[in-house]
């Protein structure tokens, strides 16, 4: 129905023979020589933009043709000139509407010619190829033939080559006048802006893409599904629908369901009003096309917060979670038939993941034998694996998973485990009603690991209502693995193997140590689901009487000490600096554990009364036996590590001179050898 030519591309007029051609520049040479075409003369050049209206002969029909202007016309291969088919395809048919082209369909559903192409009449598509061929040649209309191979869009399920087809379909308008002066777009987008987007960047991607969407075509010629209500005049084919005949088929659909369109007579719902108001026909036949499948899950807002089937959920949802494909699927047609029918947004936010990938970031497909499915993983490792491998992973993109990686996510989650296993391990005789220290009383370590137990829980309550779960897996991976496994816990084993069962130290830390496994298994229960629930059986909690941690509140994060924060940092960068020294000693093979070890340090004044006020702490602040305090005037602090004095204590195994003072029990230190005593006595 047209010629489509480049607006901004170069063409010439060239002479050839007593016809003049017109061609794209980038073209011409290429094109001249496959049509066998020597000597031609130019004559004038000229963009595209210039020819834009001329008239055209159609070649076979007595039909209006013209030159229109398209961005899709291309230098690859050709002419530089694009023959416009607006019935068959979707470029064709957008500029059809812009320069309002005849829409002519010659085919029929069969993908078979009709009479309107009676040359070819009741020839399949593709089998009319060579005699349109031989029709054009026979007419002098064919000026070259040559073969080409392009891309063709295929049925992605059985692979078969598509047929494009302009046909009747209805229509939801996103540009007229909705609801006062702006249309259904300008509505959409604005209440976007309403909506909280997780990752922040989809809400530029939903913007551009609804800025730029058509009108929604929302029906579908399929032999199942929900059927678009409409009945058409026999006579004229024109559509017979109002207001009063849409409430008959939905009270039918409602009481006999979606199946009963299709068994019942058009009769039977529309009584006496067939009338055609078009044509005055007095007989109706139903419409065979379905509703399409996006506009059914694009109105699930509706038959969920709406029905009233479930009276405890409102309007809207707080969240709708997909993937990252759903901007132009679900997420979009909720929001249009939302904001149609309500006026607003049906969700609140909006969360969007990626997709599952091979280890190589490739696409998990059978055929190229690189799947790794759900039950696969379970049966492997179980189900708090792979849960714990979908948190750990950032959402915003692609998820990969190989052997590797989940083998990754086993050793996080060891570590994990057998945090909990430490410290129920030593809570065994702890109650927090009976025996809980209150926090101004505790050992100043145990205010400071809670300290940071309550920096933990703000990260962690925070990156939850962000839906962050990568952000409270790292959170809570790294204060498990840095905070307690390489701090804390290894300097309060000696506090819990070695001090009076009921000692005040004792109580302080184990007192911490319950708060610590209280808040982690709650902050972990959405993720490790089941392992949370097993420490919960065996973990003592203070204040709450609930049969499973999924019915346990969030608890409270409290205020971080930020001075004990400050100084512990202090105390923390020197228990660095002495642990190096340990090691290079070690390395030498002058020390074998650092309990054998002496360290004496040389502190500038600022810090050497910090160090001065933690005298009796800092030999198990830093694993060693023995520690001796300096005064360093210069600014730079000085370590040295020796041999410590004294014997080894087989029970606590520090080195320590008193060691073999007592004759009953020679090889136990002065600070064990109450415990041991207390033993006896008990016993």
């Amino acid at each position: 129905m047209a010629i489509a030519l480049h607006p901004r591309m170069d063409y010439w007029a060239v002479r050839v023979g007593r016809e003049t051609f017109i061609l794209g520049e980038p073209l011409m040479a290429q094109a001249l020589e496959e049509m066998g075409i020597k000597g031609a003369e130019k004559i004038k050049a000229f963009r595209g933009s210039e020819l834009e209206g001329l008239k055209a002969r159609h070649p076979w029909r007595d039909w209006p043709s013209r030159v229109i202007l398209a961005d899709y016309v291309t230098a690859e291969q050709g002419t530089g000139a694009v023959h416009t088919a607006p019935g068959h395809g979707q470029e064709d048919y957008q500029a059809g509407l812009a320069y309002e082209l005849p829409i002519v369909m010659p085919v029929d559903d069969n993908g078979v010619f009709t009479h309107e192409a009676p040359e070819f009449e009741g020839l399949f598509v593709e089998n009319a190829n060579p005699r349109i061929i031989e029709d054009l040649a026979g007419k002098g209309l064919l000026l070259g033939e040559r073969s080409v191979t392009h891309s063709y869009p295929h049925c992605w399920r059985c692979k078969s080559p598509l047929i494009f087809r302009a046909t009747p379909q209805w229509f939801i308008a996103v540009d007229k006048a909705f609801r006062g002066d702006g249309t259904l777009r300008e509505l959409a987008v604005s209440s976007v802006e309403q909506v909280a987007w997780i990752p922040e960047w989809n809400k530029k991607r939903m913007l551009g893409m609804l800025e730029s969407r058509p009108d929604w075509c929302i029906s579908r010629q399929r032999a199942w599904g929900v059927p678009v209500p409409v009945f058409y005049c026999e006579k004229c084919g024109e559509p017979m629908v109002d207001g009063p005949i849409l409430d008959r088929v939905a009270a039918l659909l409602r009481e006999r369901g979606s199946d009963a369109w299709f068994e019942v007579e058009p009769e039977e719902i529309l009584g006496g009003d067939a009338t055609c108001d078009a044509c005055g026909g007095e007989r109706a036949v139903k419409g065979t096309d379905i509703l399409d499948v996006w506009f059914e899950s694009g109105i699930s807002h509706a038959a969920v917060l709406r029905s009233g089937v479930w009276p405890e959920l409102s309007w809207p949802a707080d969240l709708y979670l997909e993937g990252s494909d759903q901007h132009r699927g679900w997420f979009q047609t909720s929001l249009l038939t939302a904001v149609a029918e309500e006026g607003e947004s049906p969700f609140s936010s909006v969360l969007t993941h990626g997709f599952v990938v091979d280890g190589e970031g490739r696409k998990m497909s059978k055929s190229l034998g690189n799947v790794i499915s759900p039950q696969e993983i379970e049966a492997r490792y179980g189900a708090d694996i792979l849960r714990l491998w979908v948190a750990a992973a950032d959402y915003s993109g692609d998820f990969p998973a190989s052997d590797e990686i989940l083998q990754r996510s086993v050793e996080a989650y060891r570590r994990i485990r057998n945090t909990f296993r430490f410290l129920l391990g030593n809570l065994w005789d702890f109650s927090p009603a009976e025996a809980g220290v209150p926090y101004g009383e505790m050992q100043e370590l145990d205010r400071w690991i809670i300290s940071q137990l309550r920096g933990l829980k703000r990260r962690v309550a925070e990156a939850y209502e962000r839906y962050q779960l990568h952000v409270v897996f790292h959170s809570i991976y790294n204060f498990c693995s840095v905070e307690l496994s390489s701090l804390y816990l290894d300097i309060r084993k000696d506090t819990l193997y070695t001090f009076a069962q009921d000692s005040g130290e004792r109580r302080s830390a184990q007192t911490a140590m319950a708060e610590i496994a209280n808040a982690l298994v709650k902050m972990l229960a959405p993720i490790l689901t089941f392992t949370s629930e097993e420490v919960w059986e065996h973990l003592t909690v203070p204040d709450e009487d609930v049969p499973s941690v999924q019915l346990a509140g969030w608890t409270e994060s409290g205020e971080s000490d930020e001075v004990l924060d400050s100084e512990w940092g202090v105390l923390l960068d020197w228990r660095n600096l002495v642990t190096r020294a340990i090691e290079e000693k070690r390395a030498a093979r002058e020390i074998g554990s650092s309990l054998e070890a002496r360290v004496v340090l040389a502190a500038p004044e600022e810090q050497l009364a910090l160090l001065q006020r933690h005298t009796d702490f800092l030999p198990a602040l830093f694993i060693v036996s023995e520690v001796e305090l300096r005064p360093q005037p210069a600014e730079e602090r000085g370590i040295a590590v020796e041999k410590a004095s004294g014997k080894r204590c087989s029970r606590c195994w520090n080195y320590r001179t008193s060691v073999g003072a007592d004759a009953e029990h020679s090889q136990i230190c002065d600070r064990c050898l109450p415990v041991v005593k207390s033993f006896s006595e008990a016993r």
